[in-house]
């Protein structure tokens, strides 16, 4: 390790992707790229960490000719964007989730259901009911729900016809919070993983392989689903945007993603 290396604040630089790295309209900002790029000019490492698969990450990193490891799926997935390869991936326990839905739908009533299967093409079905945020994600729209445990899966979405996103997510884990994880993505987003996988079990493993540790960590995200990696990391911040839940354990709060609240922080930090 250069001596300039050893002098970094934090060596390893994670970020979540929707709502904070990434604008509204998905892309990335000049003045982000460009204090990304100095402080990893400068030796610190840059790890994505995001809820999405990597079916809907890849064309991201690669839009942004990122070449590094990402952690995907809620931890679920360490993807090398370099080698376009799966290194680690975790599925849900299919009979698992399955008891976990009775137990939850008999507090509930009926839920609204899609599913992300496993791999490096892994599909994003969605069941009947379920609403899909517009944007350019491809799902399979399926009309018999038996077809969601067909394959191995990594995730498990639910929606309710009139509860919000915390509410369910409250109900989730009161009933079967025992049997799977359950976390609140982003808006609409409530997710049903395997019990003990979060964000921080995937970076760890990516920080791992990069010879990096937490204490050497700074991480940015927005939503309930980054909790676990701040409490991992030494430095969470939090964006401007970001979920009440998110906000109360956060080390710091910075602009929003969409006023370049990560480059404020590293510009600062790393004296770019």
């Amino acid at each position: 390790m250069t001596a300039a290396a050893a002098s970094l604040p934090y060596k390893l630089i994670a970020t979540d992707l929707d709502g904070t790295l990434l604008r509204q309209d998905e892309s990335v900002s000049e003045r982000t790229r460009a204090a990304l790029a100095a402080a990893t000019a400068a030796g610190a490492a840059h790890i994505v960490v995001t809820g999405r698969s990597v079916p809907w990450t890849r064309h991201i990193l690669d839009a942004l000719d990122y070449q590094g490891l990402a952690v995907c799926g809620q931890g679920a997935q360490v993807y090398h964007a370099g080698e376009h390869r799966l290194l680690t991936s975790v599925t849900l326990d299919r009979q698992l989730a399955g008891l976990a839905l009775s137990k939850i739908e008999a507090e509930t009533g009926p839920l609204y259901l899609a599913a992300s299967r496993d791999g490096l093409e892994g599909e994003v079905l969605v069941g009947p009911g379920y609403r899909v945020q517009e944007g350019p994600l491809p799902t399979v729209v399926i009309d018999d729900p038996a077809e969601l445990w067909a394959a191995p899966l990594n995730k498990v979405y639910l929606q309710h016809p009139t509860l919000d996103d915390d509410a369910l997510a409250q109900a989730a884990r009161e009933v079967a919070g025992d049997l799977v994880g359950v976390t609140v993505a982003g808006e609409g987003i409530v997710e049903l993983l395997p019990l003990g996988l979060s964000k921080a079990t995937g970076l760890s493993l990516a920080a791992r392989r990069l010879g990096l540790k937490a204490k050497e960590t700074l991480a940015f995200g927005d939503m309930p689903n980054d909790i676990p990696m701040f409490a991992w990391s030494a430095h969470g911040v939090a964006m401007a945007n970001a979920h009440d839940e998110l906000t109360a354990v956060a080390d710091e709060i910075t602009a929003s993603n969409e006023e370049d609240g990560i480059a404020r922080v590293l510009e600062r930090l790393y004296s770019i």
